[in-house]
């Protein structure tokens, strides 16, 4: 990257998105590189903010009230998270809602003008899938299906439900793309597909390191996706999701630590039982997919990627499942 002085206090690259599409591996690979200094707080949402806290009206869905509490959004609280960066290190840290911010991007390119910005991006109907599983699995997500859930995606953000929540929203990366390069100039992004990180990790944690100016060959390792275990829809689980959802409204107003404590037996209890994931329907794929076509074209005119599988009726799949050996073209992916 040149010189690598930057903004103190600032970072040098974000991981900007997409949720569930890769983001914490990627984050976790890229902390083994010895020239690269990672914020030790994975998604301090600083630049969702505008200097004051996250608004609670924002933030009305099961769960969100701790999330909420839990943002970097005070500069010196930013800052110290890379104190400890060693002179020369290149810094950086990962929120992946900042590609699906209007604002975040902004607000990052006016206070960091230098900044290069990764984006990882995934078939759009996987990435919303494992959204949801991800959701299901804790507790939080009531809607018990997958297309019930993304039929209700309007309602809930009208209703003040977290981002988390846009199940599509957040994979209509042509628009967030596009928005992002008239912040920043083209040699300032990066768009990495989520299939390249799984299939060639190698060979995409080497683009990035160019793209960030530091030695390839270095950070080679990826490690297993942030993946929830797919949960079944029982009468147990039930239970224990609407134990999970009343106690995150009842111990709202408690330190986020407080209740990720209390609430951990409940976890390790939804958890305890998994499911093989089920097939996804051709048909609700279809559902799912078909207002997001246009997007998937201008991400291609914009970036130059090659994303046509995105438009079939199966989708690609993700870490856990490449490792037990399911073929890419199936379509029953986590």
């Amino acid at each position: 990257m040149g010189d690598v002085t930057g903004v103190p206090g600032r970072p040098h690259f974000v991981i900007a998105g997409a949720p569930k599409a890769g983001t914490t591996a990627l984050h976790a690979a890229l902390a083994t590189h010895p020239a690269l200094h990672l914020s030790p707080v994975k998604e301090p949402k600083f630049y969702l903010c505008d200097g004051r806290p996250p608004r609670r009206a924002d933030h009305r869905g099961p769960g969100d009230a701790h999330s909420r509490r839990e943002w970097v959004w005070r500069a010196e609280a930013y800052r110290r998270l890379f104190a400890d960066a060693p002179p020369g290190a290149v810094r950086g840290e990962s929120t992946p809602f900042y590609l699906h911010d209007r604002d975040a991007l902004p607000r990052l390119a006016a206070d960091v003008p230098d900044v290069r910005v990764v984006a990882v991006v995934r078939d759009p109907v996987d990435r919303a899938l494992s959204n949801w599983r991800h959701l299901r699995a804790d507790g939080l997500e009531p809607e018990a299906d997958f297309l019930a859930a993304v039929r209700r995606e309007d309602e809930r953000a009208a209703a003040g439900w977290a981002p988390f929540w846009r199940y599509r929203g957040l994979g209509r990366y042509g628009e967030q793309v596009q928005r992002l390069l008239g912040v920043l100039p083209a040699e300032q992004v990066h768009v990495l597909r989520y299939r390249d990180l799984v299939d060639t990790p190698t060979a995409a944690l080497d683009a990035v390191c160019t793209f960030l100016g530091v030695p390839t060959g270095v950070a080679h390792t990826v490690p297993a996706a942030n993946s929830k275990p797919v949960v079944g829809d029982g009468p147990r689980h039930r239970l224990l999701s609407r134990a999970v959802r009343a106690g995150a409204a009842v111990g709202s107003l408690a330190p986020p630590q407080v209740w990720r404590r209390a609430s951990r037996p409940l976890l390790a209890a939804l958890h305890a039982r998994p499911v093989p994931p089920a097939p996804l329907p051709v048909e609700v794929r279809r559902e799912v997919l078909a207002p997001l076509l246009e997007d998937v074209d201008l991400l291609e005119r914009l970036t130059g990627l090659e994303v046509d599988s995105w438009r079939g009726d199966a989708g690609r799949g993700d870490f856990r499942s490449r490792a037990a050996g399911r073929p890419a073209s199936a379509p029953d992916r986590p």
